[in-house]
């Protein structure tokens, strides 16, 4: 048998999860709405960096990490594969491809929070999906811009903010209210990859829009690499099968 630890937090890791033994465990870092319908262990919360992942994986057995986090949980990915090599335990990664602008698309790449601010200075009225990082800076909006923020949770707003709780997927219809709604003149988006979250860029093309791009951070070498949940789960099922054919002795 082998113990599967699934890391955890997007709607991908959540359909794998649903698909694991009651032996295995889906982690969450404790973000969002937590699971209470799932057959396999439940854990929320830090291990502590790489030291207290390694001792995780070995107080609870585990053989096999599956990385499902989100592609800027670079972090975090970082620690599963360094600890999978101290652990001697395989580490696995789902990693959606990345969206792709299109020739008429007009998207604008940056590196971190300094360039995201420095490319929204002539507009006005962006809609922030970054998850929770603009809440930090709320008293920093310049004075001729109004922030339209949607998180996984709510918050409340200020006179130039407004937080939006809400949870993907999106659709067509629901985010084209949305712009029409709010006069958005700029997009701020994380290159997060995925049919939940695309609708926006849709939009943002019919209306003519900029998107400001967070480029993606590098993601270290595993065992193994699938773009699809599909093929994760066909993986794990060989993996399975494998497990249980060299658990059945001859003659038995």
């Amino acid at each position: 048998m082998t113990r599967i630890l699934v890391l955890g937090g997007t709607g991908d890791a959540l359909k794998l999860a649903r698909r694991l033994k009651s032996e295995d465990i889906y982690s969450l870092a404790g973000l969002g709405k937590i699971p209470d319908d799932l057959v396999c262990h439940v854990r929320v919360g830090g291990f502590g960096g790489t030291e207290g992942l390694v001792r995780f994986l070995k107080d609870e057995r585990i053989g096999l990490i599956v990385d499902a986090t989100h592609p800027y949980a670079a972090q975090m990915s970082a620690n599963a594969a360094s600890a999978g090599r101290i652990a001697a335990v395989a580490c696995w990664a789902l990693r959606r491809s990345p969206w792709e602008p299109r020739a008429e698309d007009d998207w604008r790449f940056v590196c971190d929070w300094n360039e995201v601010r420095a490319a929204l200075t002539p507009f006005a009225r962006p809609l922030f999906t970054l998850g929770r990082e603009p809440l930090a800076h709320l008293d920093e909006i310049p004075a001729h811009q109004y922030w339209t923020i949607r998180c996984l949770d709510a918050h409340p707003g200020t006179e130039q903010a407004r937080i939006i709780g809400a949870r993907g997927p999106f659709t067509l219809e629901g985010e084209r209210a949305l712009f029409e709604e709010n006069r958005f003149d700029v997009i701020v988006s994380k290159n997060s990859g995925g049919a939940a979250t695309e609708a926006k860029l849709d939009v943002a093309r019919e209306r003519g829009l900029p998107i400001v791009m967070l480029r993606r951070p590098s993601l270290p070498d595993v065992e193994r690499i699938f773009e699809t949940t599909d093929a994760l789960l066909a993986a794990l099922e060989t993996l399975r099968i494998e497990n249980d054919a060299r658990m059945i002795r001859p003659g038995s």
